[in-house]
């Protein structure tokens, strides 16, 4: 039999219920092994609940040192009840001045006094007590999340200005540096956003023009990384020369949100419409010399195209690479069979290979292929190539060299280029 005797309004401190008439204190803290919360309890007198009852500070405090055993019990273990019960006299009954001196020598959990009020200088100062005078009931979640992310900042020497938070807060990234960045203007102190405001034009003009392409060889939703880290780079070298008292948080979250807004540019536009922004597909139909064209995997999935169709070559092929591209599926071919000739691309190689068949295999005997082999730069270079092949085939592609018949020429080239990345 278990009946509630005391709680509060706030459902998440502890409230004291009598079970099998014995005084015990329960309350939720972590999770079990299904991310379920975990309930625990342990016995206290009547004494302790007089005091909870009528002291709120003491009450809040009491939880503050108990939820570390809490936590050490993770998601199957026990509750050290002996470790709580013996927390009950020195908190809830002893002088200020013990209970001060008790919390410099246990863990507690700082961020659930500062949700609910307490002041954080002189919890900082040690003098807990008079630091829970300001203590309320109702939580204030987002004061302790405020305060563990500047605890953050200052472990890593990052001390934020006015203009540095108030551009934090504008971003949303205030409490959490990996959340998709937005514009939140109503966060920012009024006084501030004028200067706020200055630092985002900044920002806009430095990669005005630019673009963040989409990179199907991820998937369809995939952005281009280099893309991405050009216009980081720009983005962050304007803001640096124009406002050079700000922070790197603050100037990365300025280039973060620049270049989350144009990936989600990117993300949702038609893939005609992505190829004509990067300037490979303006005129994929009005001059191609290609009827019809083939497209294969890694995998032998196939995809035919045909001129006069609703979507361009490169369009349809970009969209079947981002559809089927995966870790174990990096090899794409476009075929045109009626001329006898294709390109290959190897995405695992930043590679590519031209293919022109020479004679076509005849009562029996194999036909016989010329094999050309390039290096490829980034998306941008695999876009080129693909348009030219489109566009005017095998003999377009030569300006895009140099290309290799010799493998072992080839693979010293590669191994060359890996090394000058590294």
């Amino acid at each position: 039999m278990r009946d509630i005797v005391f709680t509060r309004s706030s459902g998440w401190i502890p409230h004291v219920i009598r079970e099998d008439g014995e005084l015990k204190l329960t309350l939720g803290a972590g999770a079990d092994a299904n991310h379920e919360p975990r309930t625990f309890t342990f016995s206290i007198s009547e004494a302790h609940l007089g005091v909870i009852q009528e002291d709120l500070v003491r009450h809040l405090l009491l939880w503050s040192a108990v939820l570390p055993l809490c936590h050490a019990a993770g998601t199957r273990g026990r509750l050290d009840e002996n470790g709580a019960v013996a927390l009950l006299d020195p908190i809830l009954l002893a002088a200020p001045s013990d209970v001060d001196t008790l919390f410099r020598r246990i863990p507690w959990d700082r961020s659930r006094l500062i949700a609910h009020g307490a002041d954080i200088r002189l919890l900082e100062r040690g003098q807990v007590c008079a630091a829970m005078r300001t203590a309320t009931e109702t939580p204030n979640e987002k004061r302790a999340q405020e305060h563990h992310a500047d605890r953050r900042r200052a472990e890593r020497g990052a001390v934020l200005g006015p203009l540095d938070a108030a551009i934090l807060r504008y971003t949303g990234q205030y409490l959490h540096g990996a959340t998709v960045p937005r514009r939140m203007p109503d966060a920012v102190d009024r006084s501030l956003l004028p200067e706020v405001m200055r630092v985002i034009a900044t920002a806009e003009q430095a990669c005005a023009g630019m673009r963040i392409g989409r990179d199907p060889r991820r998937g369809n939703r995939a952005t281009d990384k280099r893309d991405w880290a050009r216009m980081e780079t720009t983005v962050g070298a304007a803001v640096r020369r124009a406002h050079p008292e700000l922070v790197d948080d603050a100037v990365r979250t300025v280039s973060f949100l620049m270049c989350s807004e144009a990936a989600a540019r990117s993300r949702s536009t038609p893939m005609e419409d992505d190829e004509e922004a990067a300037g490979h597909g303006a005129d994929f139909d009005r001059s191609a010399r290609k009827t019809a064209l083939s497209f294969t995997d890694d995998k032998g999935v196939e995809k035919k195209w045909l001129q006069g169709g609703p979507r361009t070559a490169g369009a349809e092929f970009w969209e079947f690479v981002g559809d089927r591209s995966a870790a174990d599926n990096e090899v794409f071919t476009i075929e045109d069979e009626e001329r006898g000739e294709g390109i290959q691309l190897h995405f695992y190689a930043d590679s590519i290979a031209r293919i022109m068949t020479l004679r076509e295999g005849v009562d029996g005997s194999d036909p016989e292929y010329r094999v050309e082999y390039s290096l490829v730069d980034g998306m941008d270079g695999y876009r080129n190539l693909v348009s030219a092949f489109v566009r005017g085939g095998y003999v377009a592609l030569e300006q895009h060299g140099p290309w290799m018949s010799d493998v072992a020429e080839f693979e010293r080239a590669r191994r060359r280029r890996r090394r000058d990345v590294r």
